[in-house]
């Protein structure tokens, strides 16, 4: 159903990525009553959008919004655009940006919607986005928020910041609409590190579940890894606030509580000993060495988080890896 958002003007939109976010994205901007471009790199994906209004390799049968233009030629999506969203995993955003002419982006907005920190710079993605265009407005969207779910229009709630207070406010107006929700932040670092970190977290709990350890272990490990989370993110620059809510905390609990969650799944495999090589993208497997490494120069205690690399990178198995977690010393739990 075609609404209208609370910003009450229609904007061009252009989405880069037709994976499942970005074409739930995508339903949420023509939902508002946006014109809306989708770039896709396969013709067939693009294809098949344009003519079935389904995307069968990342969602299955479901529907996406009739109106959605859908194109392989990124000029033809980029024109007349006034937000870009990202949604290109954090790995290739990069990449793809240098994609993107300069003259392009004059008042445009560009939106980080990938969760992860680059493994080649150590950089987020909104700061990927500002070493190519160093005066653009740039925010990032980031929450508890599964394509399915968004797709079929279930009431979900995300949080957006933006480099200006102007444009965080702009962007929630914008894409508020039926069942997606905006609160606006200020926050950026908060809003990304709590989305990036918590895929490493989810892989933990995943590993949990998949060994049989229990829902006490699970809710140790949520707990104690959110700990984790606030205080590297912290030490960073980030927000608590941020962090205890929909991009950190709120993101964590639904990705450590269903299969849906890719980062969760393959958490399991990696605790059963099954092979992962053929498993959908796992952004928390390559998000965590980063992450640890990022950790250590700045004096951060993560062993969680350790203990996941540890395990990826195939220096110890997932019993050892809780068995040393067991073994640490005992501290006070504010620590």
């Amino acid at each position: 159903m075609i609404g209208v958002s609370l910003g009450n003007k229609k904007q061009k939109i252009c989405v880069l990525g037709a994976g499942a976010f970005g074409s739930a994205l995508a339903c949420v901007a023509t939902r508002a009553g946006h014109e809306t471009a989708l770039w896709a790199r396969s013709s067939d994906v693009a294809e098949e959008i344009n003519t079935r209004q389904t995307n069968s390799r990342y969602l299955g049968a479901l529907n996406l919004e009739p109106g959605i233009s859908a194109t392989v030629d990124l000029d033809q999506a980029l024109s007349g655009a006034n937000y870009i969203l990202l949604a290109i995993p954090t790995q290739s955003l990069g990449s793809v940006l240098n994609e993107i002419p300069q003259n392009v982006v004059q008042d445009i907005a560009l939106v980080s919607c990938a969760k992860g920190i680059d493994q080649k710079t150590g950089l987020l993605p909104s700061e990927l986005i500002a070493t190519v265009f160093a005066d653009a407005r740039i925010g990032a969207l980031s929450g508890p928020s599964f394509a399915s779910d968004i797709v079929q229009n279930l009431p979900t709630a995300v949080t957006v910041a933006g480099n200006t207070p102007q444009l965080s406010a702009e962007l929630a107006r914008n894409f508020s609409v039926g069942g997606f929700r905006c609160y606006a932040s200020d926050d950026i670092k908060g809003v990304e590190l709590g989305g990036a970190l918590k895929n490493v977290l989810a892989i933990a709990v995943g590993a949990s579940r998949g060994m049989g350890l229990g829902p006490s272990a699970e809710a140790a490990l949520i707990a104690r890894g959110f700990a984790e989370i606030r205080r590297l993110a912290t030490k960073l620059g980030a927000e608590r606030e941020t962090l205890s809510g929909l991009s950190g905390l709120g993101d964590l609990v639904m990705c450590c509580s269903s299969t849906q969650s890719r980062n969760f799944t393959y958490g399991i495999a990696m605790g059963r000993g099954e092979p992962r090589d053929n498993l959908p993208l796992a952004e928390g497997a390559h998000t965590a060495s980063i992450a640890l490494e990022i950790a250590r120069r700045e004096g951060i205690d993560t062993p969680i988080i350790a203990a996941v690399v540890d395990v990826l990178e195939g220096n110890v198995t997932a019993d050892e890896a809780v068995k040393q977690l067991l073994l640490r010393p005992l501290k006070r739990e504010e620590n």
